[in-house]
């Protein structure tokens, strides 16, 4: 196990409880218990559904840290105290005691890959993320032999040595491979059709319902999904050019098939609003959306993710990882 060897190697007893997915945080957030929040990147206020009740108790929180490349919306709602941490990027040369650093990403195809940065930093100022992390802990934390904060802020080949020490089937020889022309494969279990069930096979389950969207239909209800254009990462917009969809200049559309338009008394490019159907007695709406005329099945709508989130209930979401119900949400169009 994991856990047991990073309990031999640093001589501490990590935590062997489940952490809190996003929709039990987003919960916690709203009723209170949650106190706390501390992001290392992302966008996480932008990118979760029920915005409008979660930004609300966002601000209620006591303590709210982000440490960024970017600035992005979750800075603009902060707790009662708020700290932003900018940190060095990727392309920017990390000068530590042992020199320049490298660091390392997965892609797609699990494959790693080294990066070295070429660019000056913004500022002379600027910690790493690596950095930034280690000194809190070891300003907050008791001193531990077996820890070595400032050795590992030195060398980050050090802390990649760790890794490769903790999970030596995937991380083996990782400072040797890190530069592998295409980057070194990590390994997929599933694609090499290893099954890690008890059977040792791929295990299929019997579905109870017919949907697993979890609301019925109803008339005038539609089933929202909410996308990504071509140029677009996350919740990082770069243009306004979806030459998957070809849409141009905007992401204020509501796409919809010519018959549901026509069902529905609506017309191209008529202006709407979309009206979240959740049944909870929450308005939730999002509009003005220009209604464009594309291939999509009777009675769902399509939009673009993260402008559509706010139409999205926090209880809606798929039973067992808790993950938001982003692909199928139930709307109603006001025109």
């Amino acid at each position: 196990m994991p856990l047991d060897k990073i309990a031999k190697q640093f001589g501490f007893d990590p935590p062997r409880e489940e952490g809190t997915n996003t929709v039990e945080a987003c919960e916690g957030i709203i009723a209170g218990k949650v106190k706390a929040f501390f992001g290392l990147g992302g966008n996480f206020v932008r990118a979760i559904p029920e915005r409008a009740a979660m930004e609300e108790a966002w601000t209620r929180m006591d303590l709210t840290v982000q440490i960024a490349t970017k600035l992005n919306r979750s800075h603009l709602v902060n707790g009662k105290s708020a700290y932003l941490l900018p940190c060095l990027g990727r392309t920017e040369q990390d000068i530590q005691a042992s020199g320049p650093q490298t660091v390392t990403m997965e892609d797609t195809f699990s494959c790693i890959h080294g990066s070295i940065a070429r660019r000056k930093p913004a500022s002379e100022h600027l910690l790493s993320e690596l950095a930034i992390v280690a000194g809190l802990a070891k300003a907050s934390l008791p001193a531990n032999p077996k820890v070595k904060w400032d050795e590992w802020v030195g060398d980050y080949g050090l802390v990649r040595d760790l890794i490769a020490e903790t999970y030596p089937d995937e991380f083996h020889d990782f400072n040797a491979r890190m530069f592998t022309p295409g980057g070194f494969y990590r390994g997929n279990a599933a694609r090499e059709r290893i099954w890690k069930t008890k059977s040792g096979k791929a295990e299929f389950t019997t579905p109870t319902t017919l949907t697993s969207t979890g609301f019925k239909d109803a008339p005038g209800r539609y089933r929202l999904l909410t996308m990504r254009s071509n140029d677009q990462f996350n919740t990082t917009i770069y243009g306004l050019s979806d030459r998957l969809r070809g849409i141009e200049g905007t992401r204020d559309v509501l796409l919809i098939n010519p018959e549901d338009i026509a069902r529905a008394g609506l017309r191209d490019g008529q202006m709407v609003s979309l009206v979240s159907d959740a049944d909870d007695r929450v308005h939730r709406e999002v509009g003005p959306l220009k209604v464009t005329p594309f291939k999509l099945p009777d009675g769902c709508v399509g939009s673009y993710y993260p402008e559509m989130n706010p139409l999205i209930a926090l209880s809606h979401h798929d039973e067992k990882s808790k993950t938001p119900a982003n692909k199928s949400v139930p709307v109603r169009i006001r025109a």
